[in-house]
């Protein structure tokens, strides 16, 4: 696969529709054209703890960004006919159907691709486990920045050119 968008979400709360940040990588014949990263003013706009201590947004943070409707308008432009890929892509798929569902936006039908799934399939048990800094590491890439948006969609096209 030579042209996709790699994306990753990060969350508020347990809600999958509260997204609080986006990160695209757009790959265009197997390179990185483009990268996009941006904070979420989250609905419902309630930050649990432990989300938090995973990603390290907080509600100050957001209280001033464009809420998800408005991002999309730019990320659409972005990924406009290329498939999604994501690391344990159920996550980051119905994380954008909960939005688009929320904000009674008509959902495109995206279609993605899953690193996670790829990786069971191409490494099996030779790796420990397949979490995405496991994965990347394997793939020659150094996710330092674990559960940054755009880090972790950094790393997710990483895979995604080495894999599918």
């Amino acid at each position: 696969m030579l042209n996709f968008a790699a994306i990753d979400f990060e969350t508020a709360n347990g809600n999958p529709c509260s997204v609080c940040s986006v990160g695209i990588v757009v790959v265009r014949e197997g390179k990185v054209v483009e990268k996009f990263y941006k904070l979420i003013h989250p609905v419902p706009n309630y930050y649990s703890p432990s989300n938090v201590r995973v990603h390290g947004i907080t509600k100050e943070d957001t209280d001033d960004a464009d809420t998800f409707p408005e991002v999309w308008a730019e990320v659409c432009q972005l990924i406009e006919g290329l498939p999604l890929v994501a690391h344990f892509s159920r996550f980051d798929e119905g994380c954008l159907k909960a939005a688009f569902n929320r904000f009674e936006m008509t959902y495109p039908n995206y279609t993605f691709y899953c690193t996670c799934t790829a990786s069971r399939r191409v490494f099996g048990r030779s790796l420990p486990n397949h979490r995405l800094p496991t994965v990347a590491g394997r793939c020659g890439y150094d996710l330092s920045r674990h559960h940054h948006a755009l880090a972790d969609a950094e790393a997710c096209a990483a895979i995604a050119l080495k894999i599918l």
